[in-house]
């Protein structure tokens, strides 16, 4: 019989990331070589998925649950057309998987933008190109890509988080400077490895439950 061990568990005060959580829908771009997909079942998603290639590297794009194609029901409100017109750039990120909010015009709160944007999530590697700098491990994202606002980062403190969010309500969105009606924030433990969110409103009630 297999025997399971019970998985260590990680300490509560260790570093934590906070980032503001913006109100959009999940994206992915994924750069993988071209020699690691190799099956029949490759073949076809590549002739049915495959966005850009550059040299031996491929380019997709998926949602939170599915990957996308250019098309009215299978783009992700066009979300892998902008992958495809931004290709040249976004080969900038590398081999990998990276996860973003696509977030702006017709998307959720909208946040009074006349465009979509995508705002990568890993704030520890990616930095935006008008922050101007960098620090250690931390690369300038492409142009096209905005970085997830860092509100706060240092030990876990319930007290620190709540106040985080009290100035995101009172001051608005950081990532759109002048939007009142932000949603919340997400906080990253850096021991657990595992993301949280906690939202201004309705952060008692299961996904999807409203007041009204």
């Amino acid at each position: 019989m297999k025997f399971i061990e019970f998985k260590k568990i990680p300490r509560l005060s260790r570093e934590i990331l906070v980032t503001e959580k913006l109100d959009g829908s999940n994206g992915q771009i994924y750069i993988v070589k071209e020699e690691e997909l190799t099956s029949l079942d490759d073949y076809f998603f590549i002739e049915e998925h495959l966005l850009a290639k550059k040299d031996n590297l491929l380019m997709f794009a998926g949602s939170r649950n599915r990957w996308l194609q250019i098309g009215k029901q299978t783009d992700n409100m066009a979300f892998a057309t902008w992958v495809k017109e931004n290709a040249e750039q976004l080969f900038e990120l590398g081999e990998g998987r990276h996860f973003g909010e696509w977030y702006g015009k017709g998307i959720q709160r909208g946040y009074g933008l006349d465009y979509k944007r995508f705002a990568l999530f890993n704030v520890s590697k990616w930095v935006a190109k008008d922050d101007y700098i960098t620090v250690e491990n931390q690369k300038f994202a492409p142009y096209c890509c905005s970085v997830v606002p860092v509100m706060y980062e240092g030990p876990f403190d319930t007290t620190t988080i709540n106040d985080v969010l009290a100035i995101l309500k009172d001051k608005g969105s950081l990532a759109v400077p002048g939007y009142m009606n932000p949603e919340g924030i997400v906080i990253y433990h850096t021991a657990a490895g595992q993301y949280f969110k906690k939202t201004i409103e309705g952060d008692d009630k299961p996904k999807g439950v409203t007041n009204g």
